[in-house]
């Protein structure tokens, strides 16, 4: 399956492309396993993603074997259980600003004392046909990457890096942005800390995470230490290509 390579590549710091899920439709799941994308990512911090849909999109992502992670809105052990439960690839957990909130985290999404609860009839655990064992090596694949969305997260981001089960570190730069009161997500203080993320993840094996519009953006932020992009999301597409599509029908017509 690919997806069982997807945190081995993480962590070897491949250069990978993905893109966020809005949209809470398995269809779109289908039709984005065939883009050549590395991963698709379900927001469920932003966008209206119920536990059935989102259920519903990883079933269909597991059968493509096309690595499936899902942004949950806080990151609480109720939140990481049930998504994994669900067959995602791994998670993606905003305002991971301490030390002590990335431990808990990578603790809450691997099997062990006081971590994850085990289930065997759970699309994880392939409906009831996995032996334990089998189960509970396959959490060696579950990807955590954790968001640095404030000050006090880039202040710790060498801690968290380092941090055993931590996959990535993801910088957020719009809301660095307005922490630093900045309303562009070029401004110094926001590309400093992007800098500082990107060298943090390189120093402890971790792979630097950020999301970006589009592929244009590429060579600046490989500059900066990072080797995973988020672009944009099917909002995004949809809008461009309906735009291009009216332009073209508007000059033909004149």
């Amino acid at each position: 399956m690919r997806e069982d390579g997807l945190r081995a590549r993480i962590l070897r710091r491949e250069t990978l492309c993905g893109t966020f899920l809005k949209t809470p439709s398995y269809e779109l799941v289908e039709i984005l396993a065939m883009s050549g994308l590395d991963f698709v990512c379900l927001d469920g911090e932003h966008a209206p993603f119920d536990r059935a849909r989102m259920d519903a999109c990883i079933a269909i992502a597991r059968a493509l074997d096309f690595p499936c992670l899902v942004r949950i809105p806080e990151g609480t052990p109720a939140q990481i259980l049930m998504t994994l439960d669900s067959g995602a690839t791994g998670i993606v957990i905003p305002h991971c600003y301490s030390v002590e909130k990335a431990r808990a985290v990578a603790k809450a999404a691997r099997f062990g004392h006081g971590g994850r609860g085990y289930a065997g009839s759970t699309r994880w655990a392939g409906f009831a046909t996995r032996r334990m064992p089998d189960v509970m090596a396959m959490t060696d694949d579950t990807v955590v990457l954790g968001q640095i969305e404030e000050p006090e997260g880039v202040e710790a981001v060498e801690g968290i890096a380092a941090v055993d089960g931590m996959d990535g570190v993801f910088v957020g730069p719009a809301d660095l942005a307005v922490c630093y009161g900045e309303t562009s997500l070029d401004a110094a203080p926001v590309r400093a800390a992007m800098a500082r993320v990107g060298e943090a993840a390189r120093l402890n094996g971790k792979s630097a995470v950020t999301f970006a519009p589009d592929a244009s953006t590429l060579p600046d932020l490989t500059a900066l230490g990072i080797n995973m992009m988020f672009f944009a999301s099917e909002h995004s597409w949809i809008l461009q290509g309906a735009r291009r599509a009216a332009a073209d029908f508007r000059a033909q017509t004149g």
